[in-house]
């Protein structure tokens, strides 16, 4: 009989022998049961089906050759949902083929391996699983999908996509010795979608904590693709020792693989792909002793921490929490091409003032084809050793530390690679941990800087990997109703609202004040209602530890409508703005529409505003009606871009509110442009009142140059005595009419502005304080013939 028929027979027969041990289970009392029988090993099927409510226990005993394998009836078609669950603890115990998903949990974990506080999980594995959108209706509880607890265990070949609450999507855990040197395995997943979180916590993996940071791991991360991981500035967050991260591919996520505690990673062959998108990120560097090389990173638009390579400052005897100096850190054959800029010393302020020492950076390649800024440099590089590292790049580089030179470069697929006619390259010197392979494994027989061999033809493992599992979940957001919620004061009760509030809502706040005890973010379409009756006062939470610079900030696409609110910035900590636009550079149109709210002392005289736009960000529409704005350093300040024909909003519209002792500007938004005459920005001003504004010699009330459209109507500038030149406008398309300016100097226009029906007299209050006029006011329309100045009072 020939071989192969006696291996088929062998086969057949030990498959039946096998399907004879599995048991076929349809809810948790049938699973239950059968764990109990294939305690020292075989196989539970799950039905298919929707189990609702499931928690499942999956405790037992297998051995290598004899596993417990818990399974779907068909990988995808079981389907936990409601308030599901997973536990895993013993010893070699299999899971595979679920689906989590149209979940509202109330647990802290999804999966974890472990079943209490001392049952721990001991080479188990997750596998062909899904956890999809997989929420909570908890703002308050902070829950993770998958927790690591025990030793040598496997996370592999899953789909993890749309966690929005709080919490890190997959945590490995090292308290207690029995987590120590754990030696996991965390490969070949797909992470999916996650959005910006707005707080920290929203790690889509995180290895340890900052107590347990100076404790090895050993933990593995490879193999695994992270795309539009956008949950803060950490897509993973190394808070451990000895882990190792290879062979991830890092696509259009707006972060940071990020050495956040812990000694002595290795993060090699990795490729991070931005395609442009703002704040893509890449490798963030503190603590000691680890090893950066053979990794790839292309179209990366971050900047600062958001870098492609980004070398932190320490604090002297720094607490685990915070930053540990960079030491014996080496940063070796990399290819940056097409990326913001580097940052070495980062975050130097008066708590981080030790830059790196005893830190390699050496046989590198950057490139760059629009002749950006390669490296910012922020505190003394004088112990970082740089050797090797070539640029191509019109860009301005200091020769000590770069050679510039040109490449040959040819096209792998859609990588640009070194052709073998690059000399340059191979001009470099081998240092003490220069890798002995390229990016694609390959032995480097002639040693070159960048992370490729010279005439590279192969695509690096991170992208020609397949990741995620055997069957692909066909997964769909969830279409969520706006609601409409009522929320009492209380600390952090906005905060928590907007959280949970799916775009569209509203919500309604009582009379009260509201502390906030840190910034708020908003991405999406949110009414914020003030009570009608009585006042909503928000202010920073006092006696606050944490300060911080605003209260909300529109991320893109958000659309923040805020009614009746008063806005208080001097809590005793000196608060900077209000509302901000989204991050310097994070494109994506956002609108603020502001109605009967007041702002009032906002005097953080370090560049403080009632509103920011940083710069490289846009508005759609900035509304401001029926407002104050009030004893306060500056009003609204959109001048932070300097490009050449950018601005900062489409248009802004200021209508029926009021500038009242501003130090400086009540609004500054301008654009760079050599002839104003090309369209681009509105500014519209109506029945407003400027008091007290800019009153300096040369103070500017508004300050528009280069706006295309700007039309001041029915407006009055009142007692800004000492400003000579209050308004000045510029361009055809630049308009004030029906406006009275009293000791307020005069205003200018040129270049085809037109000035109409301008009056210079007391305005005549019957109320000063709040801007109404008497009877023989010239600010009535009764008096004079056109439109009223000034506040439209119902």
């Amino acid at each position: 009989m020939k071989k192969h028929v006696i291996l088929s027979i062998f086969l057949f027969y030990f498959l039946s022998v096998l399907n004879a041990q599995d048991i076929l289970v349809s809810n948790i009392s049938e699973f239950n049961a059968a764990l109990k029988n294939a305690s020292n090993g075989g196989t539970i099927i799950l039905k298919n089906g929707v189990w609702k409510d499931a928690n499942l226990v999956a405790k037992g005993n297998g051995t290598k050759d004899n596993p417990i394998v818990i399974k779907a009836e068909t990988a995808g078609n079981v389907i936990l949902s409601g308030d599901s669950s997973l536990s895993i603890s013993g010893t070699y115990v299999i899971v595979s083929g679920l689906w989590f998903k149209d979940g509202n949990t109330t647990q802290k974990s999804v999966v974890q391996f472990r079943t209490s506080s001392k049952d721990f999980a001991y080479n188990c594995r997750l596998a062909n699983s899904t956890i999809s959108y997989y929420d909570t209706k908890d703002p308050d509880l902070k829950n993770h999908w998958v927790d690591i607890w025990g030793k040598n265990n496997r996370v592999d070949h899953n789909n993890f996509t749309g966690k929005s609450s709080p919490g890190t999507t997959l945590v490995v855990w090292l308290k207690g010795d029995e987590n120590i040197d754990n030696n996991h395995q965390i490969d070949h997943n797909y992470f999916g979608f996650r959005p910006d979180l707005g707080e920290n916590g929203g790690e889509t993996i995180r290895i340890g904590t900052s107590d347990n940071s100076m404790k090895s791991s050993k933990t593995v991360v490879e193999y695994n693709t992270f795309k539009n991981c956008d949950g803060e500035i950490e897509i993973i967050s190394n808070k451990s020792a000895n882990n190792i991260f290879r062979y991830n591919l890092f696509l259009e996520s707006k972060g940071a693989l990020t050495l956040r505690h812990g000694n002595n990673a290795l993060v090699e062959h990795n490729v991070f792909l931005g395609n442009n998108v703002p704040n893509t990120g890449g490798i963030r560097v503190i603590n000691e002793g680890h090893i950066i090389r053979n990794n790839l990173l292309i179209g990366l638009k971050g900047s600062g921490f958001r870098g492609p390579i980004v070398i932190m400052n320490g604090v002297p005897n720094s607490p685990l929490n915070r930053y540990n100096q960079v030491k014996d850190v080496d940063i070796q054959n990399n290819t940056i091409i097409n990326c913001g800029p580097m940052t070495f010393g980062a975050g130097k302020d008066d708590e981080r003032t030790l830059p790196p020492i005893r830190t390699v950076f050496a046989n590198n390649i950057i490139t760059n084809t629009d002749a950006g800024t390669i490296l910012e440099i922020d505190d003394t590089i004088e112990g970082i050793s740089f050797s090797g590292n070539i640029v191509d790049s019109e860009a301005s580089v200091n020769s000590e530390l770069f050679q510039k030179a040109e490449i040959d470069w040819v096209m792998v697929g859609s990588l640009p690679i070194p052709s073998e006619n690059n000399a340059v390259l191979t001009s470099v010197s081998k240092l003490k941990n220069s890798p002995s392979v390229d990016i694609t494994n390959l032995e480097r027989t002639t040693y070159a800087s960048g992370a490729f061999n010279l005439g590279n033809t192969r695509i690096p493992r991170a992208i020609s990997m397949i990741t995620g599992p055997g069957w692909k979940p066909d997964i769909k957001k969830p279409v969520v109703k706006p609601t409409e919620q009522l929320i009492k004061p209380a600390i952090g009760a906005i905060r928590k609202a907007i959280s949970s509030a799916p775009s569209g809502s509203i919500i309604k706040l009582e009379p009260g004040v509201y502390e906030i005890e840190k910034k708020i973010k908003i991405g999406k379409t949110i009414t914020i209602q003030g009570a009608k009756q009585g006042q909503t006062i928000l202010k920073m939470k006092d006696n606050t530890e944490n300060t911080f610079d605003y209260f909300f900030r529109a991320d893109p696409g958000a659309k923040i409508y805020l009614n009746d609110i008063e806005f208080l910035g001097d809590n005793g900590y000196d608060m900077k703005y209000a509302i901000v636009s989204p991050d310097e550079n994070e494109s994506g149109l956002y609108s603020i529409y502001v109605n009967n709210c007041s702002f009032k002392n906002f005097t953080n005289t370090n560049g403080g505003s009632i509103f920011k736009a940083y710069k490289g960000t846009k508005a759609d529409t900035l509304s401001f009606i029926n407002s104050k704005f009030k004893d306060s350093y500056r009003g609204l300040n959109l001048s932070y871009e300097k490009d050449l024909g950018m601005y900062s909003a489409n248009v802004i519209f200021v209508k029926n509110s009021v500038f009242d002792n501003i130090e400086q500007f009540a609004i500054n938004y301008t654009r760079n442009i050599p002839n104003v005459n090309l369209e681009g920005g509105e500014l519209v001003i109506d029945h407003c009142v400027f008091n007290k504004v800019a009153n300096t010699e040369k103070g500017r009330i508004i300050k528009n140059n280069g706006i295309h459209k700007v039309s001041i109507l029915n407006s009055a500038f009142l007692y800004s005595y000492k400003a000579e030149t209050p308004i000045v406008l510029s361009g055809i398309e630049n308009t004030i009419k029906n406006c009275l300016i009293f000791d307020s100097g005069s205003i200018k226009v040129n270049k085809g502005a037109q000035e109409y029906d301008i009056i210079n007299k007391n305005p005549k209050w019957e109320d000063k304080d709040a801007f109404i006029p008497s009877e023989k006011s010239p600010l009535l329309k009764a008096n004079n013939g056109i439109e009223t100045i000034g506040l439209k009072l119902e």
